[in-house]
C-alpha cells in the first residue's frame, strides 16, 4: 500500500511540475500602449493610419457639399482595400475601423459589402416560400450606394547591411459609382520604421 502511495505522489508531482513549465506567459496591457516587436505593420500603425484617413474623411468639404446639395447623407459601399505591400497585412481591419468610425460620425451612411448582400439576398429570397407574408423581407428593395470606399497599403523599403527602413503608404478613395468620380482621396504615410537587426555570431 505504502508503494502504491509513494507512486501516485510522484505521478502528482511530475504532473505539477509539467503544468508550471508549460505554455507562454502573458501579460495584459493597455489597447493604447505601443508595441512594435518585429519592425512589421502592427495594431498601433492601425490606429495612427486609421485616425488620420477618418479625420480627413469627416471634415472633407465635399462630403459637406454633398450633404447639402442632397438633403441627405451620402451612401458608401466599402470595396476592396489592397494590400500592395511587402507583408501580410489584414487590410479589412483598416476598412472596417473606417466604416465604423464615420458611419458613428454621423457624416455617411453605409450599405453591407458585396459579400454580405449576397447573404441577405438570399436570405431574402428563402423567405418568400418559408416567412408569413407579412413578415418576409421584401426583394428589390435595396438601398443604392452613392459611393464606393477603396484604398490599398504600400512599402517602401530601404536595406543596407542590418539596417533596414520601412515606410508605409495607406491611400483612401471614395469613388461615384454611376460617374466614376472621385469625390475624395487622401493618405497617410505616417509610418517609418528604422529596424535593426542583430549580427549573428560565428
Amino acid at each position: 500500500m505504502g508503494k502504491i502511495i509513494r507512486l501516485f505522489m510522484l505521478a502528482a508531482l511530475c504532473f505539477g511540475a509539467l503544468g508550471c513549465a508549460s505554455g507562454p506567459q502573458t501579460t495584459r496591457v493597455s489597447s493604447d500602449t505601443l508595441t512594435d516587436l518585429t519592425g512589421y505593420w502592427n495594431g498601433t500603425d492601425v490606429d495612427i493610419v486609421c485616425r488620420d484617413l477618418i479625420n480627413k474623411f469627416v471634415e472633407s468639404p465635399r462630403i459637406a457639399q454633398f450633404t447639402a446639395q442632397n438633403n441627405r447623407l451620402p451612401v458608401i459601399r466599402v470595396g476592396n482595400f489592397k494590400n500592395a505591400s511587402s507583408e501580410p497585412i489584414d487590410t479589412s481591419i483598416v476598412s472596417k475601423r473606417m466604416q465604423v468610425a464615420i458611419l458613428n460620425s454621423g457624416k455617411a451612411e453605409f450599405v453591407a459589402d458585396s459579400a454580405v448582400s449576397e447573404e441577405l439576398r438570399a436570405e431574402a429570397a428563402e423567405q418568400q416560400d418559408w416567412a408569413s407574408e407579412d413578415s418576409a423581407a421584401a426583394l428589390a428593395d435595396e438601398t443604392g450606394a452613392d459611393f464606393l470606399l477603396t484604398g490599398a497599403v504600400k512599402t517602401i523599403i530601404q536595406t543596407s547591411g542590418n539596417q533596414q527602413v520601412r515606410e508605409y503608404d495607406v491611400t483612401a478613395d471614395v469613388t461615384d459609382i454611376s460617374t466614376h468620380r472621385i469625390i475624395w482621396s487622401d493618405e497617410n504615410n505616417e509610418i517609418k520604421k528604422i529596424v535593426k537587426k542583430q549580427k549573428t555570431k560565428l
